[in-house]
């Protein structure tokens, strides 16, 4: 049975000195590492956050990828220049980067792309907001979106990771409930089945509002395979509970 991955999302969050003291909290309070834990933080402090972690058992993930290789792209950061950096989660297509940054599902499957090149996993985010809900349309846009990942990199898809993150529930305290969550859950696994014989290895992580209360039932639905946490991961003892929930 694979392990459970707990991924901790920082967005525009931290600075040198407020890192060090979530990051050697989190490295104290991990145990045994029984389950997978990443932090994903802003892309000035990977150089500290891996110094940081480096043998401890927690993996060092970046907020966003290039779907360049490298040239003319100024501000823009390429999946080998993470890699220099130790990193081995790169998320892709969160929602604050498609709604804000124009991200289309083409480009989200392109930075997918770039990630695996260079041996990064990427943590490929997908999910309906509040209107799409409440249209009845969860299910056609969790799989179109999935569907491009998959059309671009096919039989790599087996090496990604999925986090199922509900628009409506980023940030605002609501959250799917473990049945909402699963429902979708399966059927992203169904789609990763169509897709790869490897379907059941790769973990589909749940992304909205994850926190200490609501971690253990959510982790303990069929096919979700761990949390693409948000706001909880930047308090040491919630973000270590969840990770204790998953073990």
């Amino acid at each position: 049975m694979k392990k459970k991955l707990i991924a901790g999302n920082w967005k525009m969050n931290g600075s040198l000195v407020v890192n060090e003291i979530l990051v050697k909290a989190l490295v104290a309070g991990n145990g045994q590492g029984t389950c997978l834990v990443a932090v994903c933080v802003p892309g000035p402090y990977l150089a500290q956050v891996q110094q940081l972690v480096a043998g401890k058992g927690i993996d060092v993930g970046a907020q966003d990828v290039s779907s360049h290789e490298v040239g003319a792209f100024t501000g823009e950061v390429s999946a080998v220049m993470l890699r220099d950096f130790g990193v081995r989660y790169c998320l892709v297509g969160h929602s604050e980067r498609r709604q804000y940054h124009g991200e289309t599902d083409a480009v989200v499957a392109a930075k997918a792309q770039r990630a695996l090149a260079a041996g990064i996993t990427p943590i490929v985010c997908v999910g309906e907001t509040l209107a799409e809900r409440e249209a009845g349309l969860t299910e056609e846009v969790v799989k179109r979106q999935l569907a491009a990942v998959i059309h671009a990199n096919g039989h790599c898809i087996s090496e990604v990771v999925v986090a199922y993150e509900p628009v409506w529930a980023i940030g605002t305290g609501k959250t799917a409930s473990a049945a909402q969550a699963q429902q979708v859950h399966s059927v992203l696994r169904s789609q990763l089945r169509a897709a790869t014989p490897q379907a059941d290895r790769i973990h589909i992580l749940y992304g909205g509002s994850m926190n200490a209360a609501n971690a253990a039932e959510l982790l303990a639905q069929t096919d979700i395979d761990g949390g693409l946490v948000g706001g909880a991961a930047l308090k040491s003892a919630e973000f270590l509970s969840i990770i204790a929930a998953a073990q």
